[in-house]
């Protein structure tokens, strides 16, 4: 296995590219592949693990005016999930959204390749 710093998802077969299905993210100057609440990048003969960082572009803070009106985000919603710092926001109209009480906080745009 190749060497490197990032965190590894064990007994990942399937091969992420741009034909293979699944929601690509342009993150840190590469392409990253959204796959069942992961963010995942090809890296050698392994899967690293990612995580949209906590920035200016995507940051952690409450914001009571978004509303998702009937609905609430979680898994099985229909959006998809997205590690985002130390927690997990949902795709929606490609931007970040977090539940938060009788809201939904927005925290940012993800940028979609």
């Amino acid at each position: 296995m190749s060497a490197c710093n990032e965190p590894h998802h064990a007994n990942h077969d399937h091969k992420h590219g741009p034909s293979c299905g699944h929601t690509a993210v342009k993150h840190d100057g590469h392409v990253d592949y959204l796959h069942d609440g992961h963010l995942h990048h090809m890296h050698g003969d392994h899967v690293d693990e990612h995580r949209i960082a906590v920035d200016g572009t995507n940051p952690a803070q409450c914001t009571p005016d978004t509303v998702c009106a009937g609905h609430t985000h979680g898994p099985g919603c229909g959006h998809e999930a997205v590690p985002h710092g130390d927690h997990v926001d949902y795709l929606v109209n490609g931007r970040l959204h977090h539940p938060h009480g009788a809201h939904c906080d927005d925290h940012g745009p993800l940028d979609l390749a």
